[in-house]
């Protein structure tokens, strides 16, 4: 590991515990600092009341006001996932009713890039909706150094991630194709203990600069984006404890692994791909099935570019 990313572990590393509430409300209110909290969500009915729920008893309250707007980016669910976040108390707004001039295509980057029209937070929280035996120390954790440290943009949650009943061994495509890409190619960014992970927050200045993937390839994009941004000593990472959720089966795994590896190709070569695709195989009657998918090429621009953006800003 490079000196340089050892000194960032160091002073860029910190554990939830770090920072009590009390002092990141002081440091709220000294401030004028406003916070949201966005969760996308495809039919996730099961978790997103209970995420919802949490934090507006935890965060939202008058004793702890650290977050000021909780929006749910339903980007098209059968469920009732907007219902239940709904009843929970959040506010939920469908993914195509955002800039409607710019049709929607699928995709988790897609929502977090729309969201940004639709919060006024001068700092946005970004949570996966299917995390179970939620924690509000996801949000205070990524918020906190935030809100006491000027000198930080971009902060990502880290935590163990079990599999099952057996610990550490979640985050199956960070380490087969992020960690060793990063290591490779970005060594600045090897200390980050989930590149991948969906809980990450950051000040919207930052944000409203960076380039958007609108497929799984976005949390990577936007972590190696941040750091040509604002550098290494701009980001940092909180320990909250563990993560679990619903995890992917293998193929969809490699339809992910694909996607941050065309990410981070571009970043590389700000080229294109030959050829966007992946082929994966599936048992049938006649044996082995070819199955052939799109692998995510498209980005969207930085948000200071859009007009409506632009326009939302002066009024």
């Amino acid at each position: 590991m490079l000196e340089e990313v050892e000194r960032w572990l160091s002073r860029r590393s910190w554990s939830v515990s770090d920072r009590p509430l009390s002092q990141l409300v002081a440091a709220k209110r000294a401030s004028g600092t406003s916070v949201s909290v966005v969760l996308p969500a495809l039919n996730e009915k099961e978790t997103v009341g209970e995420i919802v729920a949490e934090i507006r008893r935890a965060l939202m309250t008058e004793r702890v006001p650290l977050v000021d707007e909780l929006v749910v980016i339903d980007s098209g669910s059968t469920d009732r996932t907007a219902e239940v976040a709904r009843a929970a108390g959040a506010r939920v707004v469908h993914r195509d009713t955002i800039l409607p001039r710019i049709p929607a295509v699928p995709g988790k980057g897609e929502v977090l890039w729309r969201s940004l029209l639709v919060t006024g937070g001068d700092i946005v929280c970004f949570v996966d909706a299917d995390l179970k035996e939620f924690s509000a120390d996801f949000v205070s954790g990524i918020v906190g150094p935030l809100l006491t440290d000027p000198g930080v943009d971009f902060v990502k949650a880290m935590y163990d991630r079990p599999l099952g009943s057996a610990a550490g061994q979640g985050g199956r495509v960070t380490e087969l194709v992020a960690r060793p890409v990063l290591n490779l190619h970005w060594p600045l960014l090897a200390g980050f203990v989930q590149p991948l992970g969906g809980e990450y927050a950051a000040r919207r200045s930052l944000l409203e600069r960076l380039p958007f993937p609108v497929g799984y390839g976005v949390e990577l994009g936007l972590l190696v984006d941040a750091l040509h941004t604002v550098g290494l000593d701009a980001l940092g990472q909180v320990d909250v404890g563990v993560r679990k959720h619903r995890h992917q089966d293998g193929q969809a795994l490699g339809r992910m692994a694909a996607a941050i590896y065309r990410t981070a190709q571009l970043r590389l070569a700000r080229g294109h791909l030959v050829r966007p695709v992946l082929t994966q195989f599936e048992r049938g009657e006649q044996g082995f099935e070819p199955r052939t998918h799109d692998v995510d090429t498209e980005e969207r621009p930085p948000m200071t570019e859009i007009t409506e953006y632009a326009e939302r800003r002066v009024a």
